[in-house]
């Protein structure tokens, strides 16, 4: 059977996502993976609980969106996304953490990540944040919206003057 030109377009824009989770909290790790797992084009490739592992599993899995964590084991989150942004630097880094203190949110995204979901907001803003994370763009959780604000304003890139 032969594709038409539409058919290959639309397969295009509906690529599967590979998705990689980093959390400690196993009941919470169920959460996520639950919700994951009801979004279309979504795959998830691996599961992990602490840092260090999961820069090895980035490294093999090359996944497209890595959730992780701040507060892990062996290597925490911000270093593990520093270490991960090095090794695969296509691939689209969402925080998820009880974090909200402005330098800690400032931090996970000096290390490369594109979103920031604060975990008591999960519920109601992860598929959004995985959504646009994985078009490219930046998210912060609404209880964060002036350092958002500020966080846009710095990544702007400098006018031609």
């Amino acid at each position: 059977m032969r594709s038409t030109n539409s058919e290959i377009g639309t397969s295009m824009f509906h690529s599967i996502c590979r998705v990689l989770v980093v959390e400690d909290f196993e009941p919470f790790l169920r959460v996520l993976i639950s919700a994951l797992a009801e979004v279309s084009g979504l795959e998830i490739v691996g599961e992990v609980s602490d840092g260090l592992e999961a820069v090895r599993q980035a490294e093999r899995l090359q996944p497209d969106l890595i959730l992780v964590d701040i507060g892990l084991p062996t290597l925490n989150g911000i270093e593990a996304a520093r270490r991960i942004h090095k090794l695969v630097p296509a691939c689209k880094i969402l925080f998820l953490s009880q974090e909200c203190f402005a330098d800690v949110v400032q931090e996970a995204f000096n290390s490369g990540a594109l979103g920031y979901v604060v975990k008591a907001h999960a519920g109601s803003e992860l598929l959004a944040a995985v959504e646009a994370v994985r078009q490219g763009r930046h998210f912060v959780s609404s209880g964060l919206s002036a350092l958002a604000l500020q966080l846009t304003q710095a990544r702007q890139p400098p006018k031609a003057g």
